[in-house]
């Protein structure tokens, strides 16, 4: 199916006519766009809206510019060049700003703006993006702009700006190096942008969505009685940056709503709480800094979030005198993010609907999908609430081909054992080891730490050395005090990735972050040894000779290769020395 021949072209007074989806220019319009477009004219027509009374599902009004727009632009301006040089991210992003958008779409662009004064996200739509091969989830940009400026004039310049900057983050430092460690072409690549309304409310100098979510139809970490084929949704207050970049945010399994969570008591879920959340300043415009993709964005915390009114259908409250919580807002005490009073008093038929839009997205994808949506009041609506989907994301999911049994992560020659492992199949010859020093590790260091860690990364690049990458906490992580908050380009090299826990530091594996996406997609292993089920042999690596060492981290070249295991549908995985198999299989096949 060709989604850009199929998506209607934007005429003036489309949006104020209610179009959903229109676009601007020829060519593409890129994963994530197709994706939407596939939504909207595919999978609502099929969602039967008499079991979710009180919400009204739909996908927010955009307008999508093709990639002819982005070639044209790139001509006009003679910007390939540069853009493909490796100059430093400042020099490209600086001469994308400098640049012009191509003349022939200027007045379409102002007759849109013309008619919006609410907040935009100004989001990639690449060719490659969403590729289940090569998902290019989180690499490029997404830039969320106020919008709310009186006059025409400002609104299209902030609209102009942001365009471009998506426009220059195509070649900006983690995409380079996600090209690198992927052996695509950058040259090739071509960008759509996504104009699209954010769902929300304005709150004072905020405006956030009351929810906002990713679901995926098929979980790598299940729990309980949980499968994988249960899916896996993750909730958090206010935009999915919270969650998409890593940080604390509310997970279950629509087939268990109400069971407990996997906290060993009360205080762990309160030291595990979402605490702040993300939302779009509305106020006097900060200092202009238009290559930060959170120019327009700031952070408040819960309190604020209860000031404004959002509480509602989200938390739980810390009864001090009871030692429990209590589901809902009433009474004085900590608010614990739970979403209690949606997924176990069941206020909002949230988890009904994510049961019923599963199967399908499946069908409509043709695989496994992750969903990302956003829900919010609307009192125009029977109901009041609205849930928009905004992104549907192809999954790839591991085969049966390999299997570890549960007696084999005791085993002899293993450096790792993994109670939850993410990925399918074996990867043999890994002679590189990076890993994070158990005695110098600091979480207030994780900023340094990272940096530490894309010296090793980029110097087993270049030399094609493909490498295991052990650490502390979550990889990827945007809160530095739950993990390495390292970008994928700074550990593109990897192949098998270790997560482990430390006392103070043992947060949740990730789910629904581009991070993880990305490594699904590029069968990168992922390993979570925790202080429950698996192990990590430190007395073995620290034996080992450092072929290189920072004041963190310390990289081994190994005489005797490792190889990774990994059951995907088990959720099992081990990181073995190669030696100690091979010597046990020859005794095996001797009898001895």
């Amino acid at each position: 199916m060709n989604e850009a021949t199929n998506i209607p072209r934007f005429t003036r007074g489309a949006w104020a006519a209610g179009e959903i989806v229109t676009r601007i220019g020829g060519g593409g319009v890129g994963g994530k766009a197709a994706g939407l477009w596939r939504l909207k004219s595919e999978l609502l027509g099929e969602l039967d809206p008499a079991g979710f009374t009180g919400l009204q599902v739909t996908v927010p009004r955009m307008v999508v510019l093709g990639t002819d727009v982005f070639d044209a632009f790139m001509e006009l301006n003679g910007l390939r060049e540069l853009a493909l040089s490796g100059a430093s991210e400042a020099r490209v992003g600086q001469a994308f700003l400098r640049a012009t958008l191509p003349p022939e779409h200027l007045g379409d662009l102002r007759d849109f703006i013309a008619q919006v004064d609410s907040p935009l996200a100004v989001r990639s739509s690449s060719l490659l993006e969403d590729d289940l091969a090569h998902p290019f989830a989180g690499v490029y940009a997404t830039k969320m702009i106020p919008n709310n400026q009186p006059d025409t004039d400002s609104r299209f310049r902030a609209l102009d700006g942001a365009i471009r900057f998506v426009f220059a983050a195509t070649y900006f430092k983690a995409a380079r190096d996600y090209f690198a460690g992927t052996g695509h072409d950058h040259g090739r690549e071509k960008m759509a942008v996504i104009l699209q309304e954010v769902v929300g409310d304005r709150h004072a100098d905020r405006f956030y969505p009351r929810v906002s979510g990713v679901a995926r139809s098929f979980n790598y970490y299940p729990s309980g009685a949980a499968s994988p084929t249960d899916g896996v949704v993750s909730l958090a207050l206010g935009l999915g940056r919270q969650i998409v970049d890593g940080g604390l945010c509310w997970t279950y399994s629509p087939a268990y709503p109400a069971a407990p969570p996997p906290f060993r008591d009360v205080g762990d879920r309160l030291r595990s709480t979402q605490t702040s959340f993300w939302s779009i300043h509305m106020g006097p415009p900060p200092p202009p800094d238009p290559l930060r993709e959170t120019e327009y964005l700031m952070e408040a915390d819960l309190a604020t979030a209860e000031q404004d009114g959002q509480l509602d259908h989200l938390v739980s409250t810390y009864d001090v005198g009871a030692d429990r919580l209590r589901m809902g807002c009433a009474g004085r005490g900590p608010r614990v993010l739970d979403f209690a009073p949606v997924l176990v008093g069941e206020t909002l038929p949230l988890n009904s609907l994510m049961r019923s839009l599963f199967p399908l997205a499946e069908r409509t994808a043709g695989c496994p999908v992750e969903l990302e949506f956003a829900l919010d009041e609307d009192p125009r609506l029977p109901g009041g609430h609205r849930l928009c989907l905004l992104q549907m994301r192809p999954m790839a999911i591991p085969d049966d081909s390999t299997r570890v049994a549960p007696v084999e992560l005791s085993g002899a020659g293993v450096v790792v054992a993994a109670d939850r492992a993410l990925g399918n199949g074996a990867r043999e010859g890994l002679a590189d080891l990076v890993y994070l020093k158990p005695d110098a590790f600091d979480a207030a260091a994780t900023p340094a730490i990272a940096m530490e860690v894309e010296r090793f990364n980029r110097e087993l690049l270049q030399a094609g050395r493909p490498y295991v990458l052990l650490g502390f906490g979550r990889w990827g992580s945007s809160d530095p005090w739950l993990g390495v908050p390292v970008d994928w380009g700074q550990i593109s090299g990897a192949r098998v990735i270790v997560e482990t826990s430390i006392p103070g530091m043992n947060p949740d594996p990730s789910q629904g972050a581009h991070f993880f996406h990305n490594l699904i997609g590029l069968g990168v292993h992922y390993l979570t040894a925790s202080t429950v089920g698996g192990k990590v042999d430190w007395d073995w690596l620290a034996a080992q000779a450092a072929a290189g060492e920072t004041a963190h981290v310390r990289h081994l070249r190994l005489d005797e290769p490792l190889t990774a295991r990994v059951d995907g549908l088990a959720g099992l995985g081990v990181l073995e020395r190669s030696g100690v198999l091979e010597r046990n299989g020859d005794s095996e096949r001797n009898g001895s």
